[in-house]
């Protein structure tokens, strides 16, 4: 006799096997809200934006109000883990405006920090539009130089976005 609870487990298993990371948590938080089941923290998906009970929620209040002291870009990208091309965008993002001190951004340099690590995005003009898309937005775009597409654009983290990387440091250290 099998175990219909193991069966399903085995299907959301091959469904989500098939799915990159983004899609799997958009898939695992449908799934709760349709089925009325909430994940505590130990079911979080590691700052990916994971199904989570309001209360287990990064908030303001659990940021501390000083940052660690990074002195390498590779420092604070292994402190956050970050798992996502949007999530890896962030954390570079996170390295030129909180701890290098620059108010503003264009995506290249974010891209040869990530680059000099081995994580060099796709299309990391994507990863930033995606996080310009969330509500909140994580990110927000100040300003184009140029009619194209590929003209060079001006980034800044909003305070939604330097929260959400110091949730992924906190996330990373329990």
């Amino acid at each position: 006799m099998t175990d219909p609870e193991v069966e399903a487990m085995a299907v959301v298993a091959g469904a989500l096997g098939k799915l990159e990371e983004d899609a799997q948590s958009r898939v695992l938080r449908w799934a709760a809200d349709r089925y009325g089941v909430t994940v505590g923290k130990s079911g979080r998906l590691g700052g990916t934006g994971g199904v989570a009970d309001k209360e287990d929620e990064i908030t303001d209040q659990d940021i501390t109000a000083e940052d660690p002291v990074f002195e390498h870009f590779a420092d604070l990208f292994n402190a956050c883990q970050p798992k996502t091309g949007e999530d890896k965008a962030l954390v570079a993002a996170y390295w030129f405006q909180s701890v290098q001190g620059s108010s503003t951004w264009q995506s290249a340099r974010l891209q040869k920090e990530l680059k000099n690590l081995g994580h060099a995005l796709p299309n990391i003009a994507e990863s930033l539009s995606n996080a310009i898309k969330r509500k909140p937005a994580r990110v927000l775009q100040l300003s184009k130089a140029g009619a194209s597409k590929q003209a060079r654009k001006t980034y800044k983290l909003t305070h939604e976005g330097l929260v959400y990387v110091q949730g992924m440091m906190a996330a990373a250290t329990q």
